[in-house]
C-alpha cells in the first residue's frame, strides 16, 4: 500500500468529515497541511487574522449547524484562536481548531513561533489533542468532530506538530467512534418528565425560559407545540432569539438586563420556571438571590454540570432539549390546556404599559433603533442577522423581530466585540443563499474591519451596517449613569476613520446615513448590492441609551423603562 504525509492525512480526514470549508492563515508550523490542502475537496479562506478566521468558523457553524473549521499556525497563530475558542465556548458552538506545532524534539526548548497551546486552550475548548503519531490524525480528527457536535456542543483543538505532519503513513479510513468516557445523556428519564408535569399542571404562573440550547438541538418545532398544547408563556434568551417566532402568541421576548419588561416580569413574577437550554446567566437573573423568588424550577439541559449551578431545581432533568420537549408533550397527552387566563391577562397589560419604544424626529438626532426597524422591514425576511457586543447588539435583539432560528448570530457569553464582521463572512460562506447583514458598532467594527478584505477578494458579498455614535456606546452609558458622566476612554471621536473610504479601500462600497429621511435610500442600496461586500455607515445620536434596564447586579424587580426613571 503507498504512503501519503501527516499533512496529506488530515486533508483526507477532514474530507471524510465532508468539510465544506476552512478559514485560517498558513505559517511555518502548519505549512505542511497547506500544500494537499491547494487540491482538497473543500473551499479554503484566506482570514486576515486568525481570530478573524476563528469567528468565520463560529459563524459558520452557527448559520449551518454545522462543525465550524479554523487553521493556524504555532505560537502566535495559536494564541490568537484563543478568543474565538473561549467564545465559542462559553455560547455551545461546534469548532475543530486545527493548529500547527514545533517538530516533537524541538517542543519545550522555547523553539520559534513555540507556544503551550493545548495547556493555555484547556479552559477555552471542550477537548484537545496533541498528536505525536500520524496514525493518530485520521481517528483523532473523527473524534474530534463527534465531540464538537454531540452533547452540549464546542469547540475542540488538535495540535499537530510539524514532524509528525511531514511523516508519512498507510491510510485508512477512521472506523467506528469509541470513546468509552464519553457518553453525553440523549434521552431524558421519564420519571423526571412525569415529576415536571404533574408541576406544570398545578402551576399558575408558568414561564418557559429557553435559550441556545433549543437552537442548538434543532427544538423550535416541539418547543411551539409543547408551549401551544400547554398555552404557556414563552421567554427567549439572548442566545435563543428565533427560537420561537417573535410573532406567535405566546412569545414574549428576551428577558434580563436589556430584557422585555413583560418578559423580565413575568419571569420575576412567576410561580414556575421550565427552564430548557438555559444556564441562569447573570444578565438574565441579575442578582440570583432575589430572581424569581415565588417560583420552583425545571431545569432541563444535556450538560449536567449546568443544573444546579445557579439555581437548585424542584426537577432536573438531563438530556437533548429537542428530546426533553417531545417527551414533556408526549406525557401531557390529551390534557386541556391550562386555564391561566388571568396571568395572561397580568402579562398583556404588562406589555400594554411598557413597550419598547423611541422617538425619532424628523429633524431630530438619528435613532439607532429607527434605523433597525426600517432595515427589519426592508431586509429579506430570512436574512441572517450577525452583530457585535454592545447597545447595537440589545438594540438588534430587541427590534429585528425573529420568526425563525439561526437568523440571530451574535457573542453572548464572552461579549466579543470585533465578533460580527468576521461571523458575517463565516455565515455567508455557509449560506451564500441568503442574505447576510452585520450590525455592528463604530467601536466593535475598528477592532475586526480588516477581514473585510477578506470578504472582499473571496468573493463573499456581506452588508454591514455601522451605528457610529463616535463612542463605546455601553460603556458610555455606564459612565453616564454610575460614574458621574466622567467618559474616561470612551470616547471614539467621529471624524476618523472615514468609512465610506476606509471601505472602498478594502473593496467594498460605502455609503453614509445621518439624517432620519436618509435612512431609506442607504438601506435600498446597501440591499440590492450583491456582487461586492458593502458598508453603510449611520451617524446615531451618541446620547441614546437601551432601556429597559436593570442595573448590573440588581434585582430584576426593579426595571428602569426609561430616563424618566433614573
Amino acid at each position: 500500500m503507498s504512503t501519503i504525509t501527516g499533512a496529506q492525512a488530515l486533508i483526507k480526514a477532514l474530507e471524510h468529515q465532508e468539510v465544506e470549508v476552512a478559514f485560517g492563515i498558513p505559517g511555518g508550523a502548519i505549512l505542511p497541511a497547506y500544500d494537499p490542502m491547494l487540491d482538497a475537496r473543500f473551499r479554503h479562506v484566506l482570514a486576515r487574522h486568525e481570530q478573524g478566521a476563528g469567528h468565520m468558523a463560529a459563524g459558520y457553524a452557527w448559520a449551518t449547524g454545522k462543525v465550524g473549521v479554523a487553521v493556524a499556525t504555532s505560537g502566535p497563530g495559536a494564541t490568537n484562536l484563543v478568543t474565538p475558542l473561549a467564545d465559542a465556548l462559553m455560547d455551545s458552538v461546534p469548532m475543530v481548531a486545527i493548529t500547527g506545532q514545533v517538530p516533537t524534539q524541538a517542543v519545550g526548548n522555547d523553539a520559534f513561533q513555540e507556544a503551550y497551546t493545548t495547556g493555555i486552550t484547556m479552559p477555552a475548548t471542550k477537548h484537545n489533542y496533541f498528536i505525536t503519531d500520524p496514525e493518530e490524525i485520521g481517528p483523532v480528527v473523527a473524534e474530534s468532530f463527534h465531540l464538537a457536535i454531540t452533547g452540549r456542543p464546542g469547540p475542540v483543538l488538535i495540535d499537530v506538530p510539524k514532524d509528525v505532519l511531514n511523516a508519512r503513513l498507510e491510510w485508512r479510513d477512521p472506523g467506528p467512534i469509541s470513546m468509552p468516557g464519553y457518553r453525553p445523556t440523549f434521552e431524558p428519564h421519564p420519571r423526571r418528565i412525569t415529576e415536571a408535569i404533574r408541576l406544570i399542571e398545578s402551576s399558575e404562573r408558568p414561564v418557559l425560559y429557553v435559550g441556545g440550547g433549543i437552537i442548538k438541538a434543532g427544538a423550535s418545532e416541539a418547543l411551539r407545540s409543547f408551549a401551544e398544547m400547554a398555552n404557556i408563556p414563552v421567554i427567549t434568551t439572548l442566545m435563543g432569539r428565533g427560537a420561537i417566532p417573535d410573532s406567535h402568541p405566546n412569545a414574549l421576548g428576551m428577558p434580563g438586563m436589556h430584557g422585555l419588561y413583560a418578559a423580565t416580569t413575568a419571569m420575576q413574577k412567576s410561580d414556575l420556571l421550565i427552564a430548557v437550554g438555559v444556564r441562569f446567566d447573570d444578565r438574565v437573573t441579575g442578582d440570583p438571590d432575589s430572581f424569581a423568588p415565588f417560583a420552583k424550577v425545571i431545569h432541563a439541559d444535556v450538560d449536567p454540570a449546568e443544573i444546579g449551578k445557579v439555581r437548585v431545581p424542584e426537577v432536573p432533568i438531563v438530556g437533548d432539549a429537542r428530546r426533553i420537549l417531545e417527551g414533556l408533550g408526549e406525557g401531557w397527552g390529551d390534557r386541556p390546556a391550562l386555564d391561566i387566563d388571568k396571568w395572561w391577562r397580568t402579562i398583556e397589560e404588562w406589555q400594554r404599559k411598557y413597550p419598547l419604544r423611541f422617538d425619532q424626529t424628523a429633524d431630530g438626532p438619528l435613532k439607532p433603533q429607527y434605523v433597525l426597524t426600517r432595515l427589519r422591514e426592508m431586509a429579506d425576511d430570512d436574512a441572517i442577522v450577525v452583530s457585535g457586543v454592545g447597545q447595537h447588539q440589545m438594540w438588534a435583539s430587541q427590534y429585528w423581530g425573529f420568526e425563525q432560528p439561526r437568523r440571530w448570530i451574535n457573542s453572548g457569553g464572552l461579549g466579543t466585540m470585533g465578533f460580527a464582521v468576521p461571523a458575517a463572512i463565516g455565515a455567508k460562506a455557509g449560506k451564500p443563499g441568503q442574505q447576510v447583514i452585520a450590525v455592528d458598532g463604530d467601536g466593535c467594527f475598528q477592532m475586526t474591519c480588516q477581514e473585510l478584505i477578506t470578504a472582499a477578494v473571496e468573493k463573499i458579498p456581506i452588508k454591514v451596517a455601522v451605528f457610529n455614535n463616535s463612542a463605546h456606546g455601553m460603556v458610555r452609558q455606564w459612565q453616564r449613569l454610575f460614574y458621574n458622566e466622567r467618559f474616561s476612554s470612551s470616547d471614539l471621536g467621529m471624524d476618523l476613520p472615514d468609512y465610506v473610504k476606509l471601505a472602498e479601500a478594502m473593496g467594498c462600497v460605502g455609503m453614509r446615513a445621518d439624517r432620519a429621511e436618509d435612512v431609506d435610500e442607504a438601506v435600498s442600496r446597501m440591499l440590492e448590492i450583491d456582487d461586492r461586500p458593502v458598508v453603510a455607515e449611520f451617524e446615531v445620536d451618541r446620547d441614546e441609551m437601551v432601556f429597559p434596564m436593570v442595573p448590573a447586579g440588581g434585582s430584576n424587580d426593579i426595571v428602569l423603562t426609561g430616563p424618566e426613571d433614573l
